[in-house]
């Protein structure tokens, strides 16, 4: 029992973890996706309108150190378009295009450590905090990208991790196929449930008529027993008939006589001739009797 808990509680906990990579992975593709397609849409309609893109939202990745420890290589830097150059202070964390000799066209985050204005434009003197000296030359306003407002650690690696086969194996295809077979497994269960309660219905469906059956038969049986159905042949009564017979007695006259009364007849009867019979013999004894007496005298 001990091992099927541990086992259960193992597989529950990779589950979970499973889910957590899966949905994360899943959410940080939906923000790319919608990131992308604001990216596009914008694009194109800059583009028709013949004006330079310049996105309210854009994210960079840092490859370099000279912003450690605040921010450090493969953190991403969420920067917001600046509208006014009033909204630029002194500490802001600033993306811009370089205009210098050695870094001309490379894009820099830096931290402006002062402002200076001159002939109407707006220079931001810039420094890497982990560099000894400013930079050489000062970001323009018209080449400000955006300002940082939101640093995501290391989310870089993940964007280089995913640029690989592994890595879009691994974070990309295998949760999406996880997701995607859970899905369909839960369909499957879904599917099982419904067949087996539509089986159970029918099974009920079929009882409720077995039941009403039986209960229909057990009245008909129970008006059968009352004789209550109309329908039913009731049987003919059995019908008995008395054999009458005629005795002839000596000194009485003729009389019908049923047949129950035969045998009582008949028995007095004999008990009659019985009597009669030893009547005689004892009238015979008795003449007997007398003649020894005459005799002896």
């Amino acid at each position: 029992m001990k091992a099927k808990e541990n086992y259960s509680g193992i597989k529950g906990i990779f589950k979970f973890i499973a889910n957590i990579v899966s949905w994360t992975a899943l959410v940080i593709l939906i923000l790319i996706a919608i990131f992308l397609a604001y990216y596009t849409i914008s694009n194109r309609i800059a583009s028709q309108n013949n004006t330079d893109f310049d996105p309210f939202i854009s994210l960079y990745t840092i490859v370099s150190g000279s912003m450690e420890p605040n921010i450090n290589v493969y953190d991403v830097v969420v920067n917001k378009r600046v509208d006014s150059p009033n909204d630029i202070k002194v500490g802001d964390v600033i993306t811009f295009t370089s205009t210098g000799n050695l870094t001309q066209g490379m894009t820099i985050t830096h931290r402006v450590v002062d402002i200076v204005i001159e002939d109407g434009k707006y220079l931001y003197k810039t420094k890497g905090d982990n560099n000894l000296t400013p930079d050489t030359t000062p970001a323009d306003y018209d080449y400000v990208i955006g300002k940082v407002i939101l640093r995501i650690p290391m989310l870089g690696r993940l964007q280089s991790f995913i640029g690989t086969q592994a890595g879009w194996l691994l974070i990309i295809v295998i949760p999406a196929l996880f997701i995607i077979i859970s899905d369909i497994l839960k369909i499957f269960k879904l599917v099982g449930v419904k067949n087996k309660i539509v089986k159970i219905e029918e099974k009920g469906e079929l009882a409720k008529k077995e039941r009403a059956i039986k209960e229909e038969q057990r009245k008909i049986d129970i008006k059968k027993r009352l004789n209550l159905d109309k329908n039913i042949d009731e049987p003919d009564p059995i019908k008995t008939t008395r054999e009458m017979k005629i005795i002839v007695a000596d000194k009485a006259p003729s009389k019908k006589v049923s047949s129950d009364k035969i045998e009582v007849l008949s028995r007095t009867e004999k008990n009659r001739n019985n009597n009669h019979q030893t009547g005689n013999k004892s009238s015979k004894k008795k003449k007997g009797t007398r003649k020894n007496n005459t005799k002896k005298r």
